[in-house]
């Protein structure tokens, strides 16, 4: 039987790294492609990946990546250019034969939204469907994985606070590693999953005040929730250096998440991977040496 070829891209981010781990673990051929040759690249590489360079604004490069290639991850950052990158990959991916592309969009994605993020998901999602790719949709809630970001972690660190901008609204909470698992079935085995968009969750829907409860149990200290407004939390963003784009597209999440887009349960996760994905404490316990500081 011939091994099958994928691509990642954004190889060394959160799901995109879980991704390669995984397809590697499954017996994919994976070539990753990065934009920058660093060390996370070189354990990449460690792992058994061909690591390649690519730009998602040079449809050249995009191209040669994708030669030989049979499935392909799309993944693209919160930043601008997102229309762009998409019409180059899809434009790569058809030159070259890829016979399926998973592609990473969001629970918020919506035309409607004051995000501009959010709408460019949207319009991504429509760019691959217009195609004519075999195209599968993954669209996850909000990742554990905000627990790390450099804007939230030194608070819940030095005051274990956990500072939000999300009222009572819920979700449950999916970690990178799932996604990655779920990404390497369906670059494994995409038969019957075309033209789909599948919502991905954590195993349990609960608020922030039920998620600083489980994280004060696992770590062993005493978490607080606290909810802010939206506009203050935006300032507190800006005057931290985040970019205008990311500010934007979090004000807008956190309008969604407070009107419900973020909720849901369903076992996508289990259905696609044969095992449940993380639960706050898992994630918790995984990540103690940075979520507690001693």
């Amino acid at each position: 039987m011939t091994t099958r070829s994928v691509l990642i891209t954004g190889a060394t981010g959160d799901t995109g790294r879980a991704a390669t781990k995984e397809s590697i673990h499954r017996g994919l051929r994976v070539r990753a492609m990065v934009h920058v040759h660093d060390e996370r690249a070189v354990a990449l590489e460690r792992q058994g990946a061909e690591v390649v360079l690519g730009d998602f604004q040079n449809i050249d490069t995009i191209r040669a990546a994708m030669e030989g290639i049979d499935a392909a991850y799309l993944v693209y950052p919160v930043r601008p250019g997102l229309i762009k990158a998409t019409v180059n990959f899809a434009q790569a991916a058809k030159e070259a034969g890829v016979s399926s592309v998973i592609n990473l969009s969001q629970r918020s994605a919506d035309r409607h939204s004051r995000s501009d993020s959010c709408k460019d998901h949207y319009l991504a999602e429509q760019v691959l469907n217009w195609s004519g790719l075999s195209v599968i949709h993954l669209r996850p809630t909000y990742f554990l994985e905000w627990l790390l970001y450099p804007w939230q972690l030194p608070l819940f660190v030095e005051k274990g606070i956990l500072r939000l901008p999300v009222g009572k609204g819920k979700h449950a909470a999916i970690g990178a590693e799932d996604q990655g698992r779920v990404i390497a079935a369906l670059l494994q085995n995409p038969d019957g999953h075309a033209g789909q968009t599948y919502p991905l969750f954590g195993p349990v829907e609960m608020n922030h005040e039920q998620m600083a409860a489980e994280l004060s149990e696992a770590l062993g200290r005493r978490i607080v929730f606290d909810d802010i407004p939206i506009e203050q939390y935006c300032k507190s963003l800006e005057s931290m250096g985040v970019p205008p784009y990311i500010v934007q597209h979090l004000g807008g999440a956190m309008e969604a998440y407070q009107q419900g887009v973020m909720g849901g349960m369903n076992d996508n996760v289990e259905k696609f991977t044969g095992q449940k994905p993380m639960s706050v404490a898992e994630f918790a316990r995984a990540h103690v040496k940075q979520l507690n500081p001693s």
